[in-house]
């Protein structure tokens, strides 16, 4: 698998770091660390899938979706202990995603991204008028219950969402199945020519990005109490996932969540200064700057300057 003594030395580091976080700074950092890691979460989805295999997806709100609004359904509407409804969530989540999108990995490229797209605005408009008594229109719903109070119990049940992901998806990349998904990304007819079914291997990276799509979306939605269709599709929800992942750095685990940390930090500082939506222009200059000065990703100046105190080191 390729592991090193190191990597869970730096693993562990980072895990003591952030449960003694909530020592050091204010509430206010911690609930914008809050949504740092769901984005983290959301991103690390997007890139099991689309900086995996090159499957570029464009309705990740879709999943992310249908995770939020089965389990609002199910504890507001029908008293199920949110205990029950977050598993189903994540079930209806992948059924829901195998059924609708994996059809579409028989196509790539433009096409594929326009069909995922198309999926994401579909569910839109059809929460919104169908039955309304129970996705609760275009109003949304409010009310839902929240599963803790408080900045920091919030934070460490994010953090330790967060981490549970990353470090599962960490450790399934480094198998020879996730070398598999990797390199379908650079060649795809070269894996079909090695024997390996390369549908099946799309439709496990599908369904691994669904079902953490899937928890994120319940979770998330049970931290806010709340779930507004507007800004759950809005299109600069799916961007700024889409953008934490490669400013972070693609096929990579910490990359996503390093790049979901700085843009959420990012509009955060930005909004007193820009408090519309002009701030998106703002860290989208910025982030396209970052991506054509190193288009790795932040992970990979992380990389270089561990290398050079490295050497400097020795020197």
């Amino acid at each position: 698998m390729g592991l090193r003594w190191f990597h869970f030395v730096l693993w562990g580091g980072l895990i003591a770091g952030m449960l003694l976080l909530p020592q050091v700074v204010s509430n206010g950092t911690l609930r914008t660390m809050i949504f740092a890691n769901y984005l983290a979460i959301f991103a690390i989805s997007w890139d099991v899938l689309s900086g995996r295999t090159g499957y570029v997806s464009f309705g990740h709100p879709f999943l992310i979706g249908i995770g939020a609004y089965t389990t609002a359904i199910l504890t507001k509407r029908f008293d199920v202990p949110v205990e029950i409804s977050i598993p189903v969530a994540v079930l209806v989540t992948m059924i829901a995603g195998l059924i609708v999108l994996l059809p579409a990995l028989r196509i790539r490229g433009s096409y594929f991204a326009l069909v995922t797209l198309a999926f994401m605005e579909l569910l839109y408009q059809l929460v919104q008028v169908i039955r309304p008594d129970l996705t609760g229109g275009t109003r949304g719903m409010s009310g839902i219950q929240t599963l803790t109070r408080g900045a920091a119990n919030g934070y460490y049940l994010s953090t330790a969402l967060m981490l549970g992901v990353a470090v599962s998806m960490w450790l399934l990349m480094k198998t020879r199945l996730g070398t598999a998904l990797a390199a379908i990304g650079m060649n795809e007819e070269s894996v079909r020519g090695s024997g390996l079914s390369t549908t099946r291997l799309k439709a496990f990276a599908f369904l691994t990005s669904a079902f953490i799509a899937g928890l994120g979306g319940a979770f998330y939605v049970h931290y806010l109490g709340s779930l507004a269709p507007r800004a759950l599709f809005d299109i600069n929800f799916l961007f700024t996932i889409i953008v934490a992942a490669l400013l972070g750095g693609t096929s990579t685990i910490i990359g996503p969540m390093i790049g979901a940390f700085f843009m959420t930090f990012l509009l955060e500082y930005l909004r007193p200064v820009l408090p519309g939506a002009e701030r998106y222009f703002v860290y989208g200059a910025i982030a396209l700057l970052l991506y054509m000065y190193q288009p790795k990703g932040l992970v990979e100046l992380v990389q270089r300057g561990f290398q050079r105190l490295r050497k400097g080191g020795v020197a």
